[in-house]
C-alpha cells in the first residue's frame, strides 16, 4: 500500500514538474504574419517529452477548430553538403526541442481561415500548454527571390581584398531563385571559376547588374545584361569600372556595391575606393569590409559615359551604398569622413567587432541624380548624426520609406546589425520588430512593397533568409523563415526580389567568366614559359569570344614566343582590325613587321600607337628602330632622344642611341663625343656588361676620329 502511494506521489510530482516547466514556442513568434502563397512552416517548441502532443487551431470566424495529435519529434537537421566541409568550419548545431509541420491540406485550411484575422495555435502535452496567434496576409509576395548560396570555408587571402574563400572554393558558390510557394529553390548559376558577387535588378526585372571578377585580377569588372529565361552574360555585356577617367594614376577600383537604376539605363557605384578588409578563420563571421574612401559615380549604358556624381564626389568623405528612388530621380547613400584603411602601426582586426577595426560611422544622405549632374547632398533626419553607423539603405517601391542597417561600426554583416525604418523624407526612425538576435542585413523590398526579405544568423552560423510584412504605415511583423533555402552547412546572402513572372529566369550562362578563367590561366602559363600550352588556352578563350582583341594579341605573343612568327602576325592583324585604337596590338604588330623586314608598314603602326597614346615609351623606341632599319637615321635619333628626355636611365635606348651616334653611315648624324657620354652612362647602369663595353670602345674610336677631322 505504501509503495503504491509512493509511486502515485512520484507520478504526481513528475506531472507537476512538467507543468511548471511549461512550453516555449520558439517559432513562429506570436503575431507572425505569413504570405498567402508560402509553404507550410515547421512549428518549433521546447518543453516536456510526452508520448504525443496535441495541436489545436482556433479561428476568429467561430467555425470548428482544427485538432490533431503529433509525435512532436526533434526538428529535422537539414541536408549537409559534403563539399562544403572543411577544417575551418564546423557542422551546424543539432536542432533540439520538438517540431510539427502541417501537411499541405491542413496548412491550406489554416491560411484560408486566418486571412486578415488571427488564428490561435495551442500546443499542449505533458500537462503543459502554450499559445501563439498567427495570421495570413492578403498581400502576396508576388515574385521570386534571387540569392547567393555560399560555403563558409574561410581562408587567409590577400590583405585588402574582399574574397574570404580560397580560389578552390569559388566554384562551390551557387546562385538560386526561390518561389516561396515551392518547397525548394532552383539553382540558376553555379560552377564558375571566377567570383560573381553583389547584384541588382531594374525595377521591371528586365535588367541584371552583377560584379564579375575580370581578367588580370580586374575586380572592377561589371556585367549589365538583359534578363531572359535562359539568359547569357557575354563579354559584350561587360564593362570595367577601371576605365573611369577620374581614377588616380596607378590605382585600381572595384566598383563597390553597384546598383542598376529602376529603368535599367544607369548604374551607380563607389569608385576610387579604399576598403578596410579583414578576413578571419572563424566561419561564423569570416570577414569585415567597408570603404573608408570613395566617390559616387555613374555609368550610362546607352552612351558609355562614366562620370563622377557632383555633390557625392568630395574626397574629404567616403560615399557608398548608393541606391535609387523608385522613379530614379534621387539617390540615397551613406557618407562618413574619409580616412586611411590601414594606418601605419595599427593592428589588423582579428574578429568582427574587434576594437582594432578602423572606426567609422556613416550617415545616410539624399541627393538628386539630375541626369548625372547631381546636386546638394542632404542628411536624412533619423538616419544620421545619431552616434551609430547607418548604412545599406533601401527605398520602398512607393517611395515613402527607407529601411537601413544600423550598427556601432562599419556596415552590413555585423553581429550587432539591426534593421531600422525611417520616412524617406526624414523623420523618426523605428527599430523594426522583425529583427532577430544576431545579424540582420542584406534586405530587399518585394515589388509591391509589402514584404521585406533579409538575412540573419539568429538560428545558425550558416546565414538564413527571413521575411517580414509591412503595412502602409511601415509597421512590420515578426520574422518568417524561408525554409530549405540551401544545405544546413551553407549560407544565404544577398537576397533580392526579382519582378519576373514564373519561368522568367531558369538559368544564367556566363561565358564571360569562363573566358576570364581561361584568360588568366593562359597568362600564368606564359609566365611559366609554357608557350605552347598557353597557345592552346588562348585558342579556347577565343572560341568563347572570337572578337576579343586582347586575346588575339596575347595569342600572337604566345605564338611568337613559340617560334610561330607568321601565325603571330595574323593574330596581331586581327586585333588591330577589331580595335583600331588598341595601342598594344599595333605595337606588337609593328615589332613583328620589323622582324619580317617590313619596315615601312611597321613605321605606320608605331605612329598609330603614338597618336593613340603619346606617352607609350616602348612604341617610341620601337619606331626609332624601324626608322633606323629603313635608313632614316636622323628621324630615329629624334625618337630615341625623346625617350631619354623622359627616362635618362633607359639602358636599351641609351645603347641604341650611342651605337647610332658612333657608327651611323651618314657622317652628318655621327657624334662620337655624345656617343661616349651615353655609352658611359649605359656602362654605369648595366654594371659592366661586355656588350656595353664594346659599345664604349666603338664610341671612343668614333670620338677620336671626329677629333682628327
Amino acid at each position: 500500500m505504501l509503495a503504491g502511494f509512493r509511486v502515485l506521489i512520484a507520478g504526481l510530482a513528475a506531472a507537476l514538474a512538467a507543468a511548471a516547466q511549461g512550453i516555449t514556442i520558439d517559432y513562429p513568434l506570436d503575431g507572425s504574419v505569413f504570405p498567402p502563397e508560402i509553404t507550410a512552416p515547421a512549428f518549433l517548441w521546447h518543453g516536456p517529452s510526452p508520448a504525443s502532443w496535441t495541436i489545436g487551431i482556433e479561428f476568429a470566424d467561430g467555425a470548428p477548430e482544427i485538432h490533431l495529435t503529433c509525435a512532436g519529434g526533434a526538428p529535422p537537421p537539414g541536408e549537409i553538403d559534403k563539399r562544403a566541409i572543411s577544417d575551418t568550419n564546423q557542422p551546424p548545431p543539432a536542432p533540439t526541442g520538438h517540431s510539427w509541420t502541417p501537411d499541405a491540406v491542413t496548412w491550406a485550411a489554416i491560411k484560408k481561415r486566418s486571412t486578415g484575422r488571427s488564428a490561435t495555435v495551442t500546443i499542449s502535452g505533458g500537462g503543459a500548454r502554450a499559445q501563439i496567434r498567427i495570421q495570413t496576409s492578403r498581400d502576396p509576395v508576388g515574385s521570386p527571390i534571387f540569392y547567393r548560396d555560399v560555403p563558409l570555408m574561410p581562408s587567409e587571402v590577400q590583405k585588402g581584398v574582399i574574397k574570404p574563400l580560397a580560389t578552390a572554393g569559388i566554384p562551390l558558390i551557387a546562385w538560386r531563385l526561390r518561389d516561396i510557394g515551392e518547397p525548394r529553390s532552383r539553382v540558376v548559376l553555379e560552377g564558375l571559376h571566377t567570383c560573381t558577387n553583389c547584384h541588382s535588378f531594374s525595377r521591371d526585372g528586365k535588367t541584371l547588374g552583377m560584379d564579375v571578377d575580370g581578367p588580370e585580377n580586374d575586380k572592377g569588372t561589371y556585367a549589365i545584361a538583359p534578363v531572359a529565361p535562359r539568359m547569357t552574360i557575354g563579354n559584350q555585356d561587360v564593362i570595367t569600372w577601371n576605365s573611369f577617367k577620374g581614377k588616380p594614376a596607378g590605382q585600381s577600383t572595384i566598383g563597390f556595391l553597384s546598383q542598376v537604376s529602376p529603368d535599367g539605363r544607369y548604374a551607380v557605384t563607389t569608385l576610387n575606393e579604399e576598403v578596410y578588409v579583414a578576413n578571419f578563420k572563424n566561419y561564423r563571421f569570416l570577414q569585415v569590409f567597408y570603404p573608408t574612401r570613395g566617390i559616387l559615380a555613374w555609368y550610362n549604358r546607352e552612351t558609355g559615359r562614366m562620370e563622377a556624381l557632383p555633390g557625392a564626389d568630395d574626397p574629404r568623405y567616403v560615399h557608398t551604398d548608393g541606391v535609387w528612388s523608385p522613379d530614379g530621380k534621387y539617390l540615397v547613400f551613406a557618407r562618413a569622413e574619409a580616412r586611411e584603411s590601414y594606418p601605419a602601426g595599427r593592428k589588423l582586426a582579428e574578429y568582427a567587432g574587434d576594437g582594432n577595426e578602423i572606426p567609422i560611422q556613416y550617415d545616410l544622405y539624399r541627393i538628386p541624380f539630375n541626369e548625372g549632374k547631381g546636386g546638394k547632398a542632404e542628411p536624412i533626419r533619423g538616419a544620421s548624426r545619431d552616434g551609430m553607423s547607418n548604412t545599406f539603405p533601401k527605398v520602398s517601391p512607393d517611395g515613402r520609406w527607407i529601411v537601413f542597417v544600423k550598427c556601432r561600426n562599419g556596415q552590413l554583416m555585423r553581429p550587432d546589425s539591426e534593421l531600422w525604418i525611417v520616412p524617406a523624407e526624414g523623420g523618426e526612425a523605428r527599430r523594426m520588430r522583425a529583427n532577430t538576435a544576431l545579424m540582420n542585413s542584406w534586405h530587399s523590398f518585394s515589388p509591391n512593397g509589402r514584404w521585406l526579405v533579409f538575412s540573419s544568423k539568429s538560428r545558425s552560423p550558416y546565414t538564413q533568409m527571413f521575411l517580414t510584412h509591412l503595412d502602409e504605415e511601415g509597421r512590420d511583423t515578426p520574422p518568417i523563415l524561408i525554409e530549405n533555402s540551401t544545405a544546413a552547412n551553407r549560407a544565404v546572402n544577398l537576397p533580392e526580389f526579382v519582378n519576373i513572372p514564373p519561368g522568367g529566369l531558369l538559368s544564367i550562362a556566363v561565358p564571360a567568366a569562363e573566358f576570364y578563367a581561361l584568360f588568366d590561366h593562359a597568362l600564368e602559363l606564359e609566365r611559366e614559359g609554357r608557350h605552347e600550352a598557353a597557345v592552346a588556352e588562348w585558342k579556347k578563350a577565343l572560341a568563347l569570344d572570337p572578337g576579343n582583341a586582347k586575346a588575339h594579341t596575347n595569342l600572337g605573343i604566345a605564338l611568337a614566343q613559340a617560334g610561330a612568327e607568321e601565325a603571330a602576325m595574323t593574330h596581331f592583324r586581327q586585333a588591330v582590325q577589331l580595335n583600331p585604337f588598341y595601342a598594344e596590338a599595333h605595337n606588337n604588330l609593328g615589332v613583328a613587321l620589323v622582324q619580317a623586314g617590313k619596315y615601312g608598314e611597321a613605321i605606320g603602326h608605331f605612329e598609330t600607337v603614338l597618336r593613340v597614346n603619346p606617352d607609350f615609351a616602348q612604341a617610341e623606341s620601337n619606331l626609332g628602330v624601324a626608322l633606323a632599319q629603313a635608313g632614316r637615321y636622323a628621324e630615329a635619333l629624334a625618337h630615341w632622344r625623346k625617350v631619354l628626355a623622359a627616362n635618362p636611365d633607359n639602358v636599351a635606348v641609351l645603347v641604341q642611341t650611342a651605337w647610332m651616334l658612333a657608327t651611323c653611315p651618314e657622317p652628318a648624324v655621327r657624334n662620337g663625343a655624345e656617343a661616349v657620354k651615353l655609352a658611359e652612362q649605359a656602362a654605369r647602369l648595366s654594371g659592366g656588361d661586355p656588350g656595353v663595353q664594346d659599345l664604349l670602345a666603338a664610341a671612343k674610336k668614333a670620338e677620336a676620329a671626329g677629333k682628327r677631322r
